[in-house]
């Protein structure tokens, strides 16, 4: 809500325009947090923080999964057991009758079978199954909700500054809070999230930026020629003023941004492709 407050607020004057511009630039930002999150949760997979998560959401069979049932269960809760399967470097005890696995017939997605571990009661579609898992009973490192709260906050802060902004990454802190104290994320999983959103926003600027990078050259520069601009005056040299002028003018036409029509081109184009492809999404999984 408070994005679309602030993208919004090109339309009265607020913020530096065109109000895509910054939209666009949230949205890759979004775009490449999310791709980096997949990255990250794929490689770190983390027990729920929810210990009750998987009883309180699937029908988990009684009986050890068909791995544990080999490797884990007749060694955990012997330490001799344990030390001679480390010496031996490979299973040796008799696994125990457990509970036939129910395997029904899935096709091409069978892979699923032994990890979703279906029960004749929820039904033969691994499809409704895989979509009730929605994200399954693990830690997804790091937090896409807090991603989302940070973006929001550097978005506003670099669009309007001040105490308001103060108030917002207040607001980022308690979602923070509200995260861990809900048992979503692990602490880890929101601080990683607010370095990160800081550093892709602070990455993408060449998209869009509130703040006038000209006038900070040419006021960096003014600062390094100042004492020869105040000499040359004092001296009446008015032709070393003027160079030493020219000097602070090409400093600030030297990095041209993005032109308005490139940002809206690209603006343009980044909302039509993400639309399309939810469009395409709705569509392609409409049967399942």
């Amino acid at each position: 809500m408070l994005f679309i407050m602030l993208g919004f607020s090109a339309l009265f004057d607020c913020i530096k325009g065109p109000g895509l511009g910054i939209a666009t630039r949230y949205m890759f930002t979004m775009a490449v947090g999310r791709f980096l999150r997949t990255i990250t949760f794929l490689a770190t997979i983390l027990p729920s923080p929810r210990p009750w998560c998987a009883e309180a959401r699937y029908q988990i069979p009684y009986h050890y999964h068909p791995w544990a049932q080999k490797y884990y269960a007749p060694y955990a809760s012997d330490p001799a057991a344990i030390r001679r399967v480390m010496q031996e470097d490979m299973p040796y005890a008799i696994v125990q009758d457990y509970a036939v696995e129910y395997r029904p017939e899935w096709g091409h997605m069978n892979f699923l079978i032994d990890i979703l571990r279906p029960t004749a009661g929820e039904g033969p579609s691994w499809y409704h199954l895989l979509k009730k898992a929605s994200g399954g009973c693990s830690d997804l490192i790091y937090s896409g909700h807090m991603l989302v709260a940070v973006l929001t906050a550097m978005a506003w802060t670099e669009a309007y500054g001040g105490w308001i902004s103060v108030v917002i990454w207040f607001l980022v802190l308690h979602s923070a809070q509200r995260e861990i104290r809900g048992r979503h994320h692990y602490t880890v999983d929101c601080i990683v999230a607010i370095y990160v959103g800081i550093l892709l926003w602070r990455m993408t600027g060449f998209i869009w930026s509130a703040r006038d990078s000209n006038r900070a050259r040419r006021l960096t520069k003014l600062d390094e020629v100042h004492n020869r601009l105040f000499r040359a005056a004092k001296d009446s040299d008015m032709n070393e003023v003027r160079r030493l002028l020219s000097e602070v003018e090409l400093v600030g036409e030297a990095r041209k941004g993005f032109s308005q029509g490139v940002i809206l081109s690209f603006a343009a184009f980044m909302i039509i492709f993400t639309l399309l492809f939810v469009l395409l999404a709705f569509k392609l999984t409409r049967d399942g």
